[in-house]
């Protein structure tokens, strides 16, 4: 019994030294992305047209007053197509950008869509650095309504 009980005692020993060691990812620093634990809703808004620019950054403006602040709504903004023009480096609306990330928006831009304009342009436009890229804006869209996300196009 006391061989057990010293066994016992050793594994708790070593699992705590492990623990002290071991840092504990959190969700934001495995996904990336800021987490938003008090949300009641997730949104994501679509951005698929250059012409739509300014209404997709209305929508999420007015998103986080009609909810009651930036912590009671996650929203994300997934650019493909000719919506990535919205997150080039220069584009007229880094302003608003930075408000809206400040705000805890996230900006998606598709990997496959500058692909596609550095084959046809000889160059690969740069991007805002507070984008997220991933390989398709579309599949990215796809799997956050599968995880109850609800999608808008404005």
């Amino acid at each position: 019994m006391k061989l057990k009980i010293a066994l016992f005692s050793l594994m708790l020993a070593m699992l705590a030294m492990l623990a002290a060691v071991t840092p504990i990812a959190t969700a934001n620093e495995v996904t990336g992305e800021e987490f938003k634990p008090f949300a009641d809703k997730h949104i994501i808004l679509q951005l698929s047209d250059q012409a739509n620019e300014a209404v997709v950054l209305d929508t999420a403006n007015n998103l986080i007053k009609n909810y009651g602040g930036p912590d009671l709504i996650d929203i994300e903004i997934v650019t493909f197509g000719k919506g990535v023009r919205l997150m080039y480096a220069d584009s007229p609306q880094q302003v608003r950008i930075a408000s809206l990330v400040e705000n805890g928006v996230r900006f998606y831009v598709c990997q496959n869509t500058l692909d596609t304009m550095e084959r046809s342009h000889g160059e690969r436009p740069k991007i805002n650095p507070v984008a997220i890229v991933v390989q398709a804006g579309v599949a990215h869209i796809i799997d956050r309504v599968d995880d109850g996300y609800i999608l808008i196009r404005p």
